[in-house]
């Protein structure tokens, strides 16, 4: 793995606080697929040839937001479903996968200037995404809210955030979410919106009682609930999934061949059942898709 602009050792620390408060980062998991998918030397020959002499794909994530994209044990490591889904595409196409550690409002920065060939991080598929980068869909879910254990606020769906501080990682489509549900609120009483770097910055604020809760993606606010290392800080305030939507493996709009071979390689991670065994393996099967798909996120909201 190889860290850009932030730190790694600052990123794992803020990520071990806002999960743990004291101990290790969430360890559960595999830290890779189970077996390496067999490799299809004429995908590989379909990779552009600056990835295919180089032998490896690099692939930016925002490694804080377990389980889909986190630092393991090591502090260093990313693991998680879309580590494991990475490193199995990079099997299939014959080459070595690379993360590449970035902000997550980075990300469409770093692949539109081919600074990074993908990136993989929990980035729902949206049009307005769209006119940046074209998505390889390989996953769904939509926003939960997250509140502290107990539910002191009394918290159920999103008119109940009316008149509270609610925090989130910037750029995510969470932020877009809360500015449309600030129509839900009347009497002088809207949501107070604090933005952050990080999702583990979100969660230090809502653990520490700053802030009533955090919208996080369903798989991720679903961990925190139930890994022994956090439940007693967290829990849901309802088992609603709001606005659920496509994650996608965002690829430069330019580099169609790209495109094309990580969709066609994730079309064989799903006929050779790699592809659930490895959703399968970190609870979160329910979010799979059936049909790999391209640019396939509708307009949120509806």
């Amino acid at each position: 793995m190889r860290a850009r602009r932030t730190p790694v050792g600052l990123l794992a620390a803020t990520l071990v606080l806002a999960l743990t408060g004291c101990g290790a980062a969430a360890d559960r998991g595999p830290e890779r697929a189970r077996d390496a998918a067999e490799t299809d030397p004429t995908l590989h020959s379909q990779l552009p040839p600056e990835v295919r002499d180089a032998g490896v794909l690099t692939v930016a994530t925002d490694a804080t937001y377990a389980p889909a994209s986190f630092f393991g044990p090591d502090g260093r490591t990313v693991v998680g479903f879309e580590a494991d889904l990475a490193t199995a595409l990079g099997d299939v196409l014959g080459v070595d996968v690379e993360f590449v550690v970035t902000g997550f409002d980075e990300l469409l920065d770093d692949v539109d200037a081919h600074r990074v060939d993908v990136a993989m991080s929990a980035m729902t598929d949206t049009p307005d995404r769209q006119r940046r980068a074209d998505f390889v869909n390989y996953f769904r879910a939509g926003t939960s809210i997250l509140v502290q254990r107990g539910n002191p606020r009394a918290i159920a769906d999103l008119a109940d955030l009316c008149g509270e501080v609610v925090a989130v990682e910037s750029g995510t489509v969470q932020v877009d979410l809360l500015e449309r549900s600030q129509r839900r609120c009347a009497g002088g009483q809207p949501i107070t919106v604090s933005t952050y770097p990080t999702n583990a910055d979100a969660l230090v604020e809502l653990r520490t009682g700053r802030a009533a809760a955090v919208l996080n993606d369903y798989p991720p606010a679903a961990y925190l609930t139930t890994d022994p290392r956090t439940q007693a800080d967290y829990q849901l305030a309802s088992d609603t999934q709001y606005e659920p939507g496509l994650y996608g493996v965002a690829v430069a709009r330019d580099r169609r061949e790209l495109r094309d071979a990580v969709q066609s390689a994730l079309e064989r991670l799903l006929a050779s059942g790699v592809y659930r065994e490895i959703l399968r393996s970190w609870d979160v099967d329910d979010g799979a898709v059936d049909t790999v798909t391209v640019n396939g996120g509708a307009p949120a909201g509806g």
